[in-house]
């Protein structure tokens, strides 16, 4: 690489890194003053008697801010979670800095350049940009891993809470049909399996919001802030609708059970569907070029070296 190159390279990163530094110092310094406010929420919350109704209608996860909701929904439901996330974060960028210019620097990116000019036929110049791509990549693989783990989290925590919803409503439709209140029988379902899941423990808040004293509507529409899930979001206000209206929950709760149960079976049909096509982008990009190399590429090889033959008679001749 040549020094004027490096020189404006080196001058980019370093003006990258202090725009980057300035720009987390600015976030920790919202994300601390939004957490201020969410404790102080909160110490409104636990003291009977203080905070005023508009500071009673807006849930503490409209205060945690954007970050901390999104952490909160995927599990990492620490006081510390927000800060924590933004440390790793900042350590993996720097670790992905690092790895990129030692890429650079050490002289390894050049070293592949060279080997895969050598690639006969000329077909190794055209790997050069995956070449000269190679430490950005590996510097946005290693910046992105700790938001690519949290959304994996976000994404098996909705699968899981999928997966028991429909059980739990039927449950709850069988046991409020034999003549159990829908508390104690909510109570009964989280001693079974689902004990230890994901929606076990947010219908344990949901139980804990009801002994704080708060209103079971109430209760309700935190249990669906907390969670954020579609599914989840329409049985709360099917709930909330017949507690208003005073309809029998038994008879909701087994209409939602089999809501439930026909959307996840219309997801796994349009899932299926959609696999050929997606089957396309692999075949394509990954086992076609394979083939027409193993296939074609010896005869190509001979037709080069033939060409490369006929030019070197007709040089000499």
């Amino acid at each position: 690489m040549p020094i004027m190159m490096r020189i404006v390279l080196i001058v980019l990163v370093v003006a990258g890194l202090i725009a980057g530094i300035a720009l987390l110092l600015r976030w920790l310094i919202l994300l601390w003053r939004t957490q201020q406010r969410w404790y102080q929420l909160s110490e409104r919350e636990r003291v009977p008697g203080v905070g005023d109704a508009r500071g009673d209608a807006r849930s503490s996860m409209q205060m945690r801010g954007w970050l901390g909701r999104w952490l909160y929904r995927a599990g990492y439901r620490a006081s510390r979670a927000a800060p924590v996330f933004v440390v790793s974060a900042i350590v993996s960028m720097a670790a992905g800095w690092a790895v990129a210019l030692g890429f650079i620097f050490s002289g390894l990116q050049t070293v592949m350049e060279q080997n895969v000019v050598l690639v006969p036929g000329g077909v190794g110049e055209t790997f050069l940009p995956v070449v000269w791509l190679a430490p950005w990549l590996l510097l946005l693989m290693l910046a992105t891993a700790p938001w690519l783990v949290v959304r994996r989290a976000r994404q098996q925590r909705i699968e899981l809470v999928e997966q028991d919803l429909p059980l739990a409503l039927e449950l709850l439709s069988t046991l409020s049909e034999a003549g159990l209140g829908f508390d104690t029988a909510l109570t009964r379902i989280l001693k079974t399996r689902l004990a230890g899941r994901p929606l076990a423990q947010d219908l344990r808040m949901f139980q804990a919001d009801l002994l704080a004293g708060r209103a079971r509507t109430e209760s309700l529409r935190r249990l669906s802030d907390r969670l954020d899930i579609p599914s989840i979001s329409i049985f709360v206000s099917a709930l909330v609708q017949a507690e208003q209206m005073g309809m029998g929950i038994s008879r909701v709760l087994r209409q939602q059970a089999d809501d439930v149960r026909a959307r996840r079976r219309e997801r796994a049909i349009a899932f299926a569907n959609a696999l050929p096509v997606k089957r396309v982008i692999p075949l394509v990009v990954c086992f076609l070029p394979g083939l027409f190399v193993w296939t074609l590429g010896p005869a190509f090889v001979e037709l080069f070296k033939m060409v490369d033959t006929f030019i070197q008679v007709g040089v000499r001749s």
